[in-house]
């Protein structure tokens, strides 16, 4: 994910990095391919009485302009509502582990269970939502525990909040923890489950495909025609407006993709590296463990996703 500090908005004109530009340049040379046949066949398709006017294409990219603001305006809400769930996914695993360590003063080992479990659910709710190996991440949180169970199941999150309640169960029953405590951490352990809940449902549920289809075939089919729209009246500059124009319709086109899926690797995507590594530096100094590890930037020499 791009955080970086506010820039001059001169130097922003030129950024790189983060800008969906690096994607889309090979279909802006299609258009501009298609601008200089515009230019070459002007002549020739005018001779037949073959004419585009900009009447149809002011319709049309008007209509364009507010599927496209909708579209986006769906997708950024995805995005907004995933790095909410990340956020309050922060917040329980900081809860839960303050109870624990209030609870059982004595108990730095039982303490440091809970946060290996806490920090085993964050890491693997990560690959999960990514389609990644939690091999090496899981091996490093739970040496003693059952790995190739935890990875084979159709859901390891879910699997080791199991875990977290069972243990938090076996306390209950050996009266180390009242009926009050246990109701109070229960809820924030289902918040975990509800935090996993929501990040399934974003990440298996995109927006639907017909909707997309139509926006897409729409904007590359008014900016395939547009060149020919413009050549009467432009002529040589007909290249560098359509382009202009193309950047716009299709650059949010695939940033509305983009952002559809938010916990992927893309520049725009959430630094779920970051948060994940946040919240393992967080348990860890509650535990007084040392040393802690590198804390990590969300763009960091723009690698970190």
């Amino acid at each position: 994910m791009i955080v970086r500090p506010h820039q001059h908005w001169f130097r922003r004109l030129f950024d790189w990095h983060g800008s969906v530009l690096s994607e889309i340049l090979f279909r802006l040379s299609l258009n501009l391919g298609m601008s200089i046949i515009a230019i070459v066949c002007f002549q020739w398709y005018e001779e037949l009485g073959v004419k585009l006017t900009l009447a149809p294409f002011s319709l049309l990219g008007v209509a364009i302009a507010i599927f496209l603001g909708f579209r986006n305006s769906v997708s950024y809400a995805r995005f907004t509502e995933a790095r909410v769930l990340w956020g309050t996914l922060l917040i329980v695993n900081r809860s839960l582990l303050r109870q624990v360590k209030s609870i059982f003063p004595q108990r730095p080992d039982l303490a440091r269970e809970f946060a290996a479990l806490l920090m085993a659910f964050t890491y693997s709710l990560k690959h999960h939502l990514r389609g990644t190996s939690m091999r090496e991440d899981l091996a490093r949180l739970l040496p003693g525990h059952n790995l190739s169970k935890l990875e084979n199941s159709a859901s390891p999150c879910n699997q080791i909040v199991l875990l977290i309640g069972e243990l938090l169960g076996e306390k209950r029953q050996a009266g180390e923890v009242s009926d009050i405590l246990f109701h109070s951490i229960d809820e924030n352990i289902n918040k975990l489950a509800a935090v996993q809940a929501g990040c399934e449902r974003i990440s298996n549920t995109p927006i639907p495909f017909a909707y997309s289809l139509i926006v897409h075939r729409t904007v590359y089919l008014f900016c395939t025609l547009l060149p020919f729209a413009l050549v009467p009246d432009l002529h040589y500059m007909t290249p560098l407006v359509s382009v202009f124009i193309s950047y716009t319709f299709i650059s949010l086109d695939a940033l509305a993709e983009e952002l559809e899926d938010p916990f992927g690797t893309a520049p725009n995507d959430l630094p779920l590296n970051a948060i994940c590594n946040a919240i393992e530096i967080n348990l860890r100094e509650m535990n007084n463990e040392s040393p802690l590890p590198q804390k990590l930037l969300p763009d960091k020499q723009f690698q970190l996703k």
